[in-house]
């Protein structure tokens, strides 16, 4: 009796793996011992169709699930009794008797032309290519028609031919006491068509993995988490069935200067203490490359936010721009030459005499400290 290799060691990868992950590996198996990358070597092929026979349960949850719990003993085929018919798989069977009281009616037919699966991928963009819009090249590798039988699986000049088996329908249906039990076509495996003569590329699947190149247009205003949606850029369908999408999720690289919350863009700028004591004029640079003239009146604090309208983000949709805020940060002076250490010692001796006239919000800070330690020492 041949041993049965477990599944999820065929493709690499451990019990818990998610459907990305065991796409990943199929894809990587499938590459390596594909026929045509090991010519004449019966043992690759062998391994090969292993490998697609283990990706075909686990990437369905049911089977997936009758596999977890009873192993290969879930899909061999025959019951072992005295006359008793060939009624398929654990799950194929569970699925018929129970499909219809759950409201899924069953997976139904499974032949004909399939959609193909959406793909994603995920573009890392700068804050000032979000601002300004780019055109993005992509690399995707997808699962593409195959030239030479135009997706047909059949070799060129062939055709593929009905099942007689099932009728085309992909599922066969047989009575088990009062129950009907159906299943998954063993002559056809549930495509409604049987490939006599298959394509020499594609192997008879009608897709072959390919690296594509797709130039995107990425809007003005994208934001962190930005999906956006190319329609027909997915992996091909089988059989003749139309392509997936793809899906670009935009994710945005943190910023030295600026930081975004919508379209509104928030910068700190460092103000000395003369110019925010006297007021003066400052001058920030924005993310369309202008200049801001920002003016400060005598007395500034730092914190203070000034708002200048419609130097923000570009809004997504073409609705204008939202607000840039710059808030200022009073810089204390170090590496005092002796001319100033002599001005600052002159101002803290008029400050003190003046009794904080100047600072108001430390004066009152400390006069409300007096009188809570006055409160404490009664």
């Amino acid at each position: 009796m041949a041993t049965e290799i477990d599944y999820y060691e065929l493709l690499e990868v451990e019990r818990g793996a998610d459907e990305a992950t065991l796409k990943s590996a199929y894809r990587r198996m499938a590459m390596k011992w594909h026929p045509d990358k090991n010519p004449g070597d019966a043992a690759a092929e062998q391994k090969f169709k292993a490998i697609n026979e283990a990706y075909d349960v686990l990437k369905d949850p049911q089977k997936r699930a009758a596999y977890d719990r009873f192993g290969h003993a879930a899909f061999r085929q025959g019951g072992g009794g005295g006359g008793a018919q060939d009624f398929g798989g654990f799950a194929d069977i569970f699925e018929s008797v129970f499909g219809e009281f759950m409201g899924g009616g069953g997976r139904g037919r499974r032949g004909g032309p399939t959609r193909g699966s959406d793909l994603r991928y995920d573009l890392e963009m700068t804050l000032e290519e979000a601002f300004h819009g780019r055109q993005a090249t992509l690399t995707v590798e997808v699962a593409a028609t195959c030239e030479p039988c135009a997706g047909s699986g059949a070799k060129p000049g062939t055709s593929a031919r009905t099942c007689t088996t099932c009728g085309g329908n992909g599922r066969v249906g047989m009575r088990q006491g009062l129950f009907m039990v159906e299943r998954t076509c063993p002559a056809c495996h549930g495509q409604g068509q049987i490939i006599a003569d298959p394509c020499d590329t594609c192997r008879g699947a009608g897709r072959v993995d390919k690296q594509k190149t797709i130039n995107v247009n990425v809007p003005r205003g994208v934001d962190d988490g930005t999906r956006i949606r190319v329609a027909g850029e997915g992996e091909a369908g089988s059989r003749g069935g139309p392509p997936g999408d793809l899906y670009i999720f935009v994710h945005l690289k943190p910023h030295p200067i600026f930081k975004r919350d919508g379209t509104t863009l928030f910068s700190v700028a460092p103000l000395s203490i003369t110019t925010a004591a006297l007021g003066g004029e400052i001058t920030v640079p924005g993310l369309d490359k202008q200049e801001t003239l920002i003016k400060i009146p005598a007395g500034t604090q730092g914190g203070k936010q000034f708002r200048v309208r419609g130097r923000g983000m570009p809004s997504l949709n073409g609705g204008g721009a939202g607000d840039l805020v710059i808030e200022v940060e009073v810089e204390t002076p170090v590496r005092l030459t002796a001319r100033q250490r002599e001005l600052l010692e002159e101002f803290r001796t008029i400050e003190t005499s003046e009794g904080g006239r100047n600072t108001p919000k430390s004066q009152g800070f400390f006069d409300k400290l007096k009188g809570v330690w006055s409160e404490l020492t009664e």
